[in-house]
């Protein structure tokens, strides 16, 4: 509130302006500070949560699959977890042992690199201080650091694989109690928002589900093209730097070109020609990935133009780090969705009777499932909602691809 006061002389007039909170501006802004201090106090808690939600969402459909071919619910949560704790646990044993084993080589050979990376400098043009600066340049850990610097990251080591075990145990109590939890969700929404409810987390275990699938297969992808092409140049420690490949492919359309540091420096001992070769593949590759690989791969369900895509990345990764890049495209697609989802009219669209036709379907839908469930529990409730919006967006999906791709 602005009050103002005028006292009037015949000199002069004095303007006086004082601004005034009401008291409940102040109580919402009280309240979303301390809304603000608790995500940032629990928010370990909130990513092994969302991790939890991506397990849920990228086992879902393969449980359902199960259940189509006459298991029970119960069975395939059990078979589904049960082959992921075992499929882990012989990576683990598999990779952890030699990927140990290399990084101790690569810490062996790194003044090695070091001059032959300096030699390959001085071969080029205006190279030569470079090279000076790469050769001459000290790295002498102190000692008495190191068993400190052990200490530190084997803590960290254990707290992410408690983490990921937290979250993958969370993730089976969720599917398990899936439809006591749905429904005990849905009794917080008015009635009347419940179809709209439940085509908002349809939507979102697709885009999720899709995105991990996805992302496991292009980091596979890529971890065993770089291990293959650093064993055909016959560069050493090949598999410690697709292992790195395909951590850092966890960055869509900027993972690969992370990853293309590592594989050049890897082949520098193997020479010039190599080195060539590994950074030219290194780039095709890249391109070849995002370009024709991840469209493909995602499909249409992130539905992200590229300059959202680095956008999203960026503010992610400047927020929370490698789990926001990580997390950072399906939360934006998610985002994008709750927008077409609630039907709200962006300032640049000029189609608002295309908006108002899908109320009206969305008001329909509401209706008949008012009237189906009359007199019944919250969770069978939930299940009906569940189905009429699986087929209105199945109804959707078949009048898209009628229309070519168009609304």
């Amino acid at each position: 509130m602005i009050q103002t006061s005028e006292p009037v002389s015949k000199t002069r007039s004095a303007r006086v302006i004082r601004f005034e909170l009401a008291p409940m501006t102040l109580l919402i802004i009280l309240a979303g500070v301390a809304a603000l201090w608790l995500v940032v106090k629990i928010l370990p808690a909130l990513l092994v949560l969302i991790m939890a939600m991506f397990i849920v969402s990228a086992l879902d459909s393969t449980i359902q699959l199960m259940e189509k071919h006459g298991f029970n619910r119960t069975t395939a949560i059990a078979l589904v977890f049960f082959t992921l704790l075992l499929v882990l646990a012989a990576i683990a044993f598999m990779a952890i042992r030699p990927f140990l084993a290399e990084l101790s080589d690569l810490s062996d050979q790194i003044p090695l690199l070091r001059s032959q990376l300096a030699d390959l400098l001085s071969d080029i043009p205006f190279g030569t201080s470079l090279a000076q600066w790469v050769r001459d340049g000290k790295y002498a850990p102190n000692p008495s650091n190191i068993g400190t610097i052990a200490i530190n990251y084997s803590l960290r080591v254990v707290e992410i694989i408690t983490y990921a075990l937290v979250a993958i145990f969370m993730a089976l109590y969720i599917m398990i109690e899936r439809d006591r939890l749905r429904g005990g969700l849905f009794s917080l929404v008015p009635r009347g928002h419940h179809v709209r409810l439940s085509r908002i987390l349809l939507n979102l275990e697709t885009i999720v589900g899709a995105y991990i699938r996805g992302q496991l297969l292009t980091s596979s992808l890529i971890a065993v093209f770089t291990f293959t092409l650093l064993s055909l140049v016959g560069a050493e420690n090949a598999i410690f730097f697709g292992l790195v490949a395909g951590v850092a492919d966890v960055l869509p359309y900027l993972g690969v070109l992370l990853s293309v540091g590592p594989a050049v420096f890897a082949a520098l001992p193997q020479g010039f020609s190599a080195t060539i070769i590994v950074l030219l593949s290194m780039l095709a590759y890249e391109e070849f990935e995002s370009r024709i690989l991840i469209p493909h791969v995602y499909g249409k369900q992130l539905r992200l133009p590229a300059s959202i895509v680095l956008f999203s990345i960026l503010i992610g990764s400047i927020l929370m780090g490698a789990a926001g890049a990580l997390l950072s495209l399906p939360i934006a697609a998610a985002i994008m969705m709750f927008i077409e989802e609630l039907r709200v009219q962006l300032p640049g669209e000029n189609e608002p009777m295309v908006k108002e036709k899908l109320r009206q379907e969305d008001d329909r839908a509401e209706k008949e499932y008012e009237r189906q469930t009359v007199g019944i529990t919250t969770e069978k409730s939930a299940a009906i909602a569940v189905k009429i919006a699986e087929e209105k967006l199945k109804d959707e999906s078949v009048s898209h691809l009628k229309n070519g791709g168009h609304p």
